[in-house]
C-alpha cells in the first residue's frame, strides 16, 4: 500500500506507515468499512468521514494557479479600458441625494461672526 503523506510503499495489511507513521487507511464512524487515504466519504455508507469537510472550499482554499488565472483574466489593462468613457469630454450624469437642514436662528446666531468662528459652530 502507498503512502499519500511520504510516499513510501508498505506491506498489504498495515495500518499506518512504517516510515512516516500517518494512517493509511480512513475507518468510519458509521459503518466502520475501511477506506483508502484521500476519500472524504465513506465507499461503502457515503458517510463524511471524520476530518473531511462536507462544504465547497473557500476562495482561501483555491490552488495557486487558479489564483493566478483569476488575477490574469483581471488585468490592470482591462480594469482601467472599463473606466474609460467612449466620450470623456460628455461627462457623466449621476443622481445624488443632498439633505440641508437649517437650524432655526442660526443665521442671525452667525450674523455678527467671523466666517472662521461660525464654522467652528456648525461643523461637529
Amino acid at each position: 500500500m502507498h503512502c499519500s503523506n511520504c510516499g513510501s510503499e508498505n506491506p498489504e495489511g498495515t495500518n499506518f506507515c512504517g516510515n512516516c507513521g500517518q494512517p493509511l487507511s480512513s475507518r468510519c464512524s458509521k459503518c466502520k468499512a475501511d477506506n483508502p487515504p484521500g476519500f472524504k466519504f465513506c465507499g461503502a455508507c457515503g458517510q463524511a468521514l471524520s476530518g473531511s469537510r462536507s462544504r465547497r472550499p473557500r476562495r482561501a482554499d483555491a490552488a495557486p494557479d487558479q489564483v493566478k488565472r483569476r488575477r490574469k483574466s483581471a488585468s490592470s489593462s482591462t480594469i482601467a479600458d472599463a473606466r474609460i468613457p467612449e466620450n470623456p469630454e460628455a461627462g457623466e450624469r449621476k443622481i445624488v441625494t443632498a439633505l440641508f437642514a437649517d437650524i432655526k436662528g442660526s443665521m442671525e446666531l452667525m450674523q455678527n461672526l467671523d466666517p472662521e468662528e461660525a464654522r467652528t459652530i456648525v461643523d461637529p
